[in-house]
């Protein structure tokens, strides 16, 4: 995406010396579009205007299509079942809240005080809407090719971590299941806690015959798998020994 032209007398343009620019690896020319990928609704009353709702709905799409050529260029041989539980596990929440970890952002987001007293810098969802933000900020102020270099660095080492396409613990066990004639699982919300914008979800997940399992997660979807890995490796599901 072009950078809009440069006008010494616009001070807006000049390039931010933020902390995290060494962190991001890129100097923003706009640091507002920065300020607003780490501005929490709270501090924002008027609505998402200003905090980094936004920013996140376009990071997530570019985080997306980078992953995707990544994969790509990556495995070669792969079909695309594979690579979209590839995709799936890289860009998921609970990635993202590990790269922000790894980032610092928690520390830089602006929240009101009463979100951070609730732990708000360290909850799980707000972090990973924060580096889907960033993303979005670095894609509008230096184009793809910096979204591109800060996804490289902290996603490379995690797509190559495991060379076999990693196993979706919710169809293992489904899978794991009508194989030994015991039905489908079934999954049910078990509690739901935290702020409307920032929920931990609790889900629980029986299969005929066999004690039920509960898991955690930023999302139902989170929850879901959670519980189904904690019943394969109670049940010594094989790869989940």
């Amino acid at each position: 995406m072009p950078r809009k032209p440069r006008n010494d007398t616009d001070t807006s343009d000049t390039p931010s010396s933020h902390p995290l620019s060494a962190v991001l690896g890129h100097s923003f020319q706009n640091p507002s579009l920065l300020s607003e990928a780490l501005t929490h609704m709270s501090s924002v009353p008027e609505g998402p205007h200003g905090s980094y709702e936004r920013l996140e709905f376009l990071g997530d799409r570019v985080l997306g299509l980078v992953i995707a050529r990544m994969l790509i260029e990556t495995f070669p041989g792969e079909r695309e079942g594979d690579l979209a539980v590839r995709l799936n596990a890289l860009v998921r929440a609970e990635t993202c809240e590990a790269v922000a970890q790894e980032a610092g952002f928690g520390k830089y987001i602006a929240m009101s005080a009463g979100e951070a007293r609730a732990g708000g810098r360290r909850h799980a969802t707000i972090l990973a809407d924060v580096c889907e933000a960033v993303i979005g900020a670095l894609y509008l102020d230096g184009g793809l090719e910096a979204a591109e270099a800060f996804i490289e660095r902290h996603w490379r080492p995690r797509l190559q971590l495991d060379l076999r396409p990693p196993r979706d613990s919710k169809t293992v066990l489904q899978e794991w299941a009508q194989a030994g004639g015991f039905g489908l699982p079934r999954y049910s919300l078990a509690g739901r806690k935290g702020p409307d914008h920032a929920p931990t979800f609790e889900v629980e997940v029986s299969v005929e015959g066999h004690k039920p399992a509960k898991g955690l997660g930023s999302s139902k979807r989170a929850a879901e798998q959670m519980a189904a890995e904690k019943l394969l490796k109670r049940e010594k599901v094989e790869g989940y020994e």
